[in-house]
């Protein structure tokens, strides 16, 4: 009998035309090293740019993107964290991004969860870097209670984006799971379905010794 690895990795090879443009495709996470040498300032941004991202075009939020760095001081997180409200109204309205009020607000919330994991871990690098991959989606939780507006696909891109390790449950990857009995709901969000996943990424992971990001991609790929 064949695991979920060898079926799915057979899918996404036939898909992509061998192992060559398959490993071209995959990507890569950063080391525990890496994370810690980021600054808590981009990770900050990044935390703001998946918020913006969120039900918006990619596309304008990058090209809007100097304009954030400008109005939001480089995301300095002890600068954005001490916006009164009367200057996160001003940001907000400001043209050079895009005017969301409670989405700014949020990037505030976000700020003080910053100053929090600095306080407690030293950065928010130490903190990303301390955390096991094997309990990732318990990495989605603590973002989704502790942080704003970074529950679901939010906070998994935040992490994909700044290096730290994970999987994302996209369309593909959902429907990959799906077909191979794994999961049974084409959008699994209960405790109990993504305790299933991440056991399921956790057998694929020892097996082949892939990070979850490249199993991620990989299952992604399975699929078209």
């Amino acid at each position: 009998m064949t695991t979920l690895f060898q079926r799915c990795q057979q899918r996404a090879l036939d898909h992509q035309g061998g192992p060559k443009n398959l490993k071209a495709l995959l990507p890569k996470a950063k080391s525990a090293a890496q994370l810690k040498k980021t600054g808590d300032d981009r990770y900050l941004a990044e935390m703001a740019a998946c918020i913006f991202r969120a039900g918006f075009v990619w596309r304008v939020v990058e090209n809007k993107w100097d304009g954030f760095e400008e109005v939001f001081n480089g995301f300095l997180p002890i600068w954005v964290a001490s916006r009164s409200p009367e200057q996160l109204e001003d940001m907000a309205s400001d043209t050079r991004i895009i005017r969301n009020l409670s989405k700014v607000k949020a990037v505030q919330d976000n700020a003080l969860l910053v100053l929090d994991l600095q306080r407690e871990y030293g950065s928010v690098g130490q903190f990303l870097a301390q955390w096991p991959e094997e309990d990732i989606t318990g990495l989605w939780l603590y973002l989704k209670k502790h942080g704003s507006r970074l529950g679901g696909n939010s906070g998994q891109y935040f992490l994909r984006f700044t290096g730290k390790d994970t999987f994302i449950l996209s369309r593909d990857v959902c429907a990959a799971l799906k077909l191979n009995g794994v999961i049974d709901k084409d959008n699994p969000t209960s405790q109990r379905d993504l305790r299933k996943v991440q056991e399921a990424f956790n057998e694929m992971r020892t097996e082949s010794g892939w990070q979850l990001c490249q199993l991620s991609r990989m299952l992604a790929l399975s699929i078209g």
